[in-house]
């Protein structure tokens, strides 16, 4: 039977249920998730937010697929001034390595975001270190592409490191709908139009 999870993955916890060290935070510290679940996707140890959970692995070939050009969408909070230059750098698609090969990445939309977009933002557990002598700022990024670390590596290209990273949609699924929680059950016709897909 197909089973759907939506889930806020917290800071330092990785996307898999191995646990490769004793203390390393793993996806069924969360809910006791069925056996045959795995995450559509990942984040990175040191990123948060939306993560989709199924035994649907017709969903991983048609969502991750480059062909399907899926977005995905992340807040970063960036060190520095996002200046107009920097922000069609990115969107014109920056140069990267990635697994240890040359990518230029495809174009994607990007954004600063109002004080009042994040204001409601729960503090990160453990809190971002900020240097109080260097400005910061929240970006919005849609991209279409999920290389290791990409929005990672695509800002620190522009001048831009990030201090905090929160993937919150993935086409019109958005982090928002879990609510605050933690982990959400869904069904297939709710889900599918929400990533555009067909409902099977």
């Amino acid at each position: 039977m197909p089973c759907y999870y939506l889930i806020n993955k917290p800071y330092g916890m990785l996307s898999q249920f191995t646990r490769e060290a004793p203390g390393h935070r793993v996806l069924g510290d969360l809910f006791p998730f069925p056996k045959d679940v795995y995450p559509v996707g990942r984040l990175d140890r040191d990123s948060e937010g939306l993560l989709i959970l199924t035994n649907d692995r017709k969903l991983n070939e048609a969502l991750l697929h480059p062909k399907n050009k899926h977005g995905r969408t992340y807040w970063a909070r960036v060190e520095g001034v996002p200046d107009p230059e920097k922000l069609r750098e990115l969107e014109r698609g920056v140069t990267i390595r990635a697994k240890g090969k040359t990518h230029q990445c495809a174009p994607l939309r990007t954004r600063i975001l109002s004080d009042e977009e994040t204001e409601n933002l729960p503090e990160r557990v453990p809190p971002v270190r900020y240097r109080k002598s260097v400005p910061d700022a929240w970006l919005e990024l849609t991209l279409t592409e999920g290389k290791n670390r990409q929005v990672r590596k695509m800002c620190a290209a522009v001048g831009l490191p990030v201090l905090r990273l929160i993937r919150v949609g993935i086409e019109s699924l958005s982090l928002s709908e879990l609510a605050g929680e933690t982990v959400k059950e869904v069904d297939s016709g709710w889900l599918m139009p929400k990533i555009g897909l067909k409902t099977p």
